[in-house]
């Protein structure tokens, strides 16, 4: 087997939703870099493999991204098969892309398996569908976050008309309310605030946009957490909030 490092999605959190070519992936590694976020349970699947944490996770401190790659790229080099193991989907707000282009000019084979990423599993598991014909055509995924604490382009994301869903939003939610408000956003616009996506302690908040920061703080909304934003959020049918119901 040839040295390589993979790129893994593990997925919002729920082993059961991780493909059958990232349990492949696992399956090969000799090493595996997981992250804070990654559901310990799935690391079953790798138990040949030395595991190394390089938690990163907001708010926290976290394991420096170049020593990170220069991990990956140690190991890779010495022979070993290294699965970056991340929540979600690695180039969804997970540095896969940069990671992959790093290690390629290095030298080193990469190859990124995909997962899914919590914003579309969190609001599947509350019966919010992103897109819906006749309400919403599109969905955009955003981060409130940004490396150099920019404001986001609220009026190009309020004129888009898609399904908006925020991740890394918890601790600027009232950024996020006033920045879209400032836009023309109407402020009753459903929000959905979905904690832990797809695990046993998910717990989910709904309110309006105008509102949405006192309800959160009532609720004692806490990260990791997902935002969607958009008429969809009032469209869950009867039969799914009872299933939600079931499963809770």
């Amino acid at each position: 087997m040839n040295a390589k490092v993979w790129l893994v999605g593990a997925g919002p959190g729920d082993p059961e939703l991780l493909t059958l070519k990232a349990l492949r992936a696992l399956r090969e590694a000799q090493v595996v870099l997981i992250d804070d976020l990654v559901n310990p349970a799935i690391l079953e699947h790798c138990p040949q493999a030395r595991i190394i944490p390089v938690g990163k996770r907001g708010g926290c401190r976290s394991t420096p991204q170049a020593f990170i790659q220069r991990l990956m790229l140690r190991h890779a080099r010495q022979g070993r098969c290294v699965a970056r193991l991340k929540g979600g989907d690695p180039c969804i707000f997970g540095r896969g892309g940069e990671e992959a282009l790093w290690l390629q000019e290095q030298g080193v084979e990469v190859e990124i398996v995909n997962g899914i990423t919590a914003g579309l599993a969190g609001a599947t598991q509350c019966g919010i569908p992103l897109t819906l014909r006749g309400i919403s055509r599109g969905v955009t995924l955003v981060t409130a976050h940004t490396q150099d604490d920019s404001e986001l382009n609220w009026g190009g994301l309020v004129e888009g008309g898609t399904t908006l869903v925020l991740y890394m939003g918890v601790a600027r939610l009232d950024t996020i309310r006033r920045g879209l408000l400032e836009a023309g956003m109407p402020s009753g616009t459903p929000v959905a605030m979905i904690e832990n996506a797809s695990l046993p302690q998910q717990r989910e908040c709904r309110s309006q946009l105008q509102r949405m920061e006192e309800d959160a703080r009532a609720f004692g909304l806490r990260s990791p957490a997902i935002l969607v934003i958009g008429d969809v959020v009032g469209a869950a049918t009867p039969a799914s909030l009872e299933l939600r119901m079931l499963a809770g």
